[in-house]
């Protein structure tokens, strides 16, 4: 008897973990709840609701006045001089370097494949031209990518620090990148 009572409590301890995991997608929100409730319960008891970290510059974000360019180099040599001379140079807040991409293009009618490094640059919408034109000077490449998109959206405070960090917004404090 003991060997026929061991697979169903196998079987009950299976079951119980495959419920459960049935179960898990329906309690997330549940837990992200749960998890906010300190921070509810401190601004319940000093009587005042949650607060949201303010823009630097006291106002709203003007949709599109940030723009994050993309610049493809050859190695991260040289991705890491032309990254810390814009930021230097104030024509970008932050670069992020993106190593072992692959790109694939036409070049002087031949298909090439290289590996590169994606620059993700942050600045404002009115440094666009002044960046294209020093990366255009630094670069190795005959023809240097450097395109940008508009940023219609994102955290208000980032998208502040980033126009203070590239001089349209007074200075009033710092924020993290």
């Amino acid at each position: 008897m003991r060997g026929g009572r061991a697979p169903a409590f196998l079987l009950g301890g299976g079951a119980a973990l495959f419920l459960s995991l049935l179960w898990m997608p329906a309690l997330l929100p549940v837990v992200s709840r749960l998890l906010l409730l300190p921070r509810a319960l401190l601004s319940m008891a000093s009587g005042s609701p949650p607060s949201q970290p303010s823009p630097a510059s006291g106002s709203a974000y003007a949709a599109g006045s940030v723009s994050a360019a993309f610049v493809t180099c050859p190695n991260e040599k040289v991705a890491k001089e032309i990254a810390r001379a814009v930021v230097e140079k104030h024509l970008a807040a932050c670069v992020n370097l993106i190593p072992q991409i692959t790109s694939i293009y036409e070049w002087k009618g031949k298909i090439e494949e290289d590996s590169e490094v994606l620059m993700m640059i942050k600045t404002q919408s009115s440094l666009v031209p002044a960046l294209t034109d020093f990366v255009r000077s630094v670069h190795p490449y005959e023809v240097a990518e450097v395109i940008a998109l508009p940023v219609e959206q994102g955290n208000s405070p980032y998208l502040h620090w980033v126009c203070q960090v590239t001089g349209s917004v007074p200075e009033s404090g710092t924020a993290p990148p």
